[in-house]
């Protein structure tokens, strides 16, 4: 296994190109059963018939837990939109269609995204009367079943040479509402920062689904708490603050 040549170091995980084959490293503190959940998900995920890195194995390197899949050569969709402005909205409009077909899929051995978000809330910095209105809102959303990918971002898309797109990142799927899916998005563009992608994306998965934006907005600060527990100290605060946003009608 040749591990000289470093593609991203992201937060408890490096990752390797050795290839045809992309071995992602965890540190030695992260969990087995995370690493294990993880390629479960993307296999899982792979069974629906969706453009993504197929797993090969998973490993031990020098003690540490390893993911081996695919390497799919190409560029993310969050540098084609920075090389490319021209084209952004040709992009986004990609991005969106990206979600939808991921969203149009069922994947009814992966976790539950309500249960998972249950146990985030419940982690959660906030006091009890909060954490129970957020519990109670949740219970009460429509029962879906829907493949969710939990961190839909442009750098989680490789548009491969011959222009086919595949979806990276399978750790948080679940399957839930979509809805949810698209809020976590919104706050995803928000946190980088990129208020008018975040204004862009809603509109266009709002009119592209047929989903009125009230509906994904009563999913912010629900998604807002669960997501709070994980991160820096940044992260947490600005996500904390959409946990009061007042309800849309």
């Amino acid at each position: 296994m040749n591990l000289e040549r470093v593609i991203a170091v992201r937060n408890s995980k490096t990752i390797y190109r050795d290839g045809d084959k992309c071995i992602k490293i965890f540190d030695t503190d992260y969990s087995k059963s995370d690493v294990l959940n993880e390629a479960l998900n993307q296999a899982r995920v792979e069974e629906t018939g969706l453009n993504i890195p197929k797993i090969i194995g998973v490993t031990t390197v020098e003690g540490k837990w390893a993911i081996v899949s695919e390497y799919i050569g190409g560029k993310t969709l969050a540098q084609l939109m920075k090389d490319e402005p021209d084209k952004k909205d040709e992009y986004f409009e990609m991005f969106v269609n990206l979600q939808l077909e991921v969203q149009s899929k069922k994947c009814p051995m992966l976790n539950k995204l309500k249960d998972k978000m249950n146990r985030k809330i419940s982690q959660a910095d906030l006091d009890a009367t909060t954490r129970y209105d957020l519990h109670t809102r949740l219970e009460s959303t429509p029962k879906h079943n829907k493949l969710c990918h939990g961190d839909f971002n442009p750098s989680n898309i490789i548009i491969a040479e011959d222009g086919t797109p595949y979806i990276l990142d399978w750790s948080h799927a679940t399957q839930g509402n979509a809805s949810a899916d698209a809020a976590r998005t919104y706050l995803l563009f928000w946190l980088s920062g990129d208020i008018d992608s975040a204004e862009k994306y809603m509109h266009l998965f709002c009119d592209k689904s047929n989903t009125p934006r009230n509906y994904i907005q009563k999913w912010l600060p629900i998604v807002a708490a669960s997501q709070s527990v994980k991160g820096n100290e940044k992260e947490r605060e600005f996500l904390l603050s959409w946990v009061n946003v007042v309800d849309y009608e």
